[in-house]
């Protein structure tokens, strides 16, 4: 038989365990929701960030486009009229040919530049929205990763005051029956 008084000298040791590990658990928890908040936010920023980097490279862009159009696009135009000339089998005669040949090219060079600006000002933007997704995935999956740590902290916590209380009554008990036994 254990003594009333050793008995509640162990629920006493294991009560406090338990107002130990409480204060634990709550900061725990305290931490995952400032963890969720911090990807919330960085979320947002990410978004604001990617907002501002297309605003910047939007006008660069079509700048690019307005001087491949003005400026290459007339010189490779000219150089394909000259190869032309060179290599055409039959003597130069004068033919309103050539203007309209020139007209052409022009359109044709015109219209590729135009198609390459498109597909360049297409896959910039694809970029970026894959990046800005990346980025909201990446910061959800840590904010998952943090939730799970402190959760397994938490679970670790409570289950080594168990195992520590566990332990303290089978050392109780071991010592109350070996008590009991010596007073027999």
């Amino acid at each position: 038989m254990i003594p009333e008084t050793r008995l509640d000298q162990v629920k006493a040791q294991v009560a406090r365990a338990a107002e130990r590990v409480g204060p634990m658990a709550t900061h725990a928890r305290d931490a995952a929701t400032h963890a969720r908040d911090a990807a919330t936010h960085a979320r947002g920023t990410a978004n604001d960030k990617v907002y501002v980097a297309r605003g910047w490279a939007a006008p660069r862009l079509d700048a690019a486009a307005h001087s491949f159009e003005e400026q290459l696009a007339p010189k490779i135009s000219a150089m394909l009229s000259q190869a032309a000339t060179r290599i055409d089998p039959t003597p130069a005669a004068k033919s309103r040919r050539w203007p309209m040949i020139l007209l052409f090219t022009g359109l044709a060079v015109g219209a590729i530049g135009f198609a390459m600006y498109r597909k360049s000002a297409d896959q910039w933007t694809e970029a970026m929205k894959d990046s800005t997704a990346d980025a909201s995935r990446w910061v959800g999956e840590k904010a998952h990763s943090a939730t799970d740590k402190a959760s397994e902290m938490m679970h670790g916590a409570k289950s080594k005051a168990e195992s520590t209380a566990e332990e303290t009554a089978h050392k109780a008990d071991a010592q109350a029956d070996q008590a009991a036994k010596k007073m027999s």
